[in-house]
């Protein structure tokens, strides 16, 4: 998978794109991520990228000019129409507060992509014209943060967990919180008591049909107390069945 990250702080990434799976889904091929400095592409002398608003009002929005030709530079050329462009041609995603609240359904499908590309949004966003040239706007959550580069570090760090071979047990992947639309079951791990409180009997018992049956069982009675909502999505006969069988 290829991704361009465009943005006018590129000195952010370097941490978190330099660390922990990442950079061995980079090393070994797996992932290709590219950085560019918005401001490279201003015309101004003093690489300015911003301006106040037109209409009046308080702060900046992010100039056309630069950023479409960032855009254009990652090959881009015009907003993807059909699903089935998504796959040959670079997705555009603006991390933006405004945008359709990131959750594992998204995850999956950006990790289907060949090349995203992360416009990364700045003080009052970017000027309107611009959405034109983008194929989806994506936000982390109902607040408000700085800028667009940690939601665009939050989606390549969580996209990057599902492409094959980034993580070593696949299979702890699937098991995973939210990937099969609950949350991931308690763990438990050596010393068998800690400070007076032991590991449920089950995990030393050596059954391994009782212990994933314990797993599946703590896996939706965890859900269920917690977030009761993811609940409501498992919409399918065969889903509610299932709860009821394991609950």
């Amino acid at each position: 998978m290829k991704i361009d990250i465009l943005t006018i702080f590129p000195k952010m990434f370097q941490g978190p794109f330099t660390e922990s799976l990442i950079v061995r889904a980079v090393k070994n091929g797996i992932l290709q991520i590219k950085v560019t400095d918005i401001r490279s592409f201003s015309k101004d002398k003093h690489k300015k990228v911003d301006d106040k608003p037109f209409g009046g009002g308080v702060g900046m929005v992010l100039k056309p000019e630069p950023l479409y030709d960032a855009i254009k530079s990652v090959g881009v050329k015009k907003k993807n129409n059909l699903y089935k462009n998504y796959y040959s041609k670079p997705y555009v995603i603006y991390m933006s507060p405004q945008g359709k609240t990131l959750n594992n359904e998204i995850i999956k499908k950006f990790s289907k992509l060949k090349h995203l590309v992360f416009v990364c949004g700045h003080y009052e966003g970017i000027d309107e014209r611009i959405i034109n040239y983008v194929d989806e706007e994506i936000s982390i959550g109902d607040y408000v943060l700085t800028g667009g580069e940690i939601p665009a570090m939050v989606v390549v760090d969580s996209l990057a967990r599902l492409l094959p071979g980034v993580v070593k047990e696949e299979s702890s992947v699937k098991n995973d919180s939210f990937y099969n639309g609950i949350l991931d079951y308690a763990h438990y791990t050596r010393p068998a008591v800690f400070k007076g409180n032991k590991v449920p009997e089950v995990l030393l018992s050596g059954d391994h049909k009782k212990i994933d049956l314990w797993r599946k069982s703590e896996a939706y009675e965890r859900t269920r107390k917690r977030r009761p909502d993811l609940l409501g999505l498992l919409c399918t006969s065969k889903e509610k069945n299932r709860l009821k069988d394991i609950i």
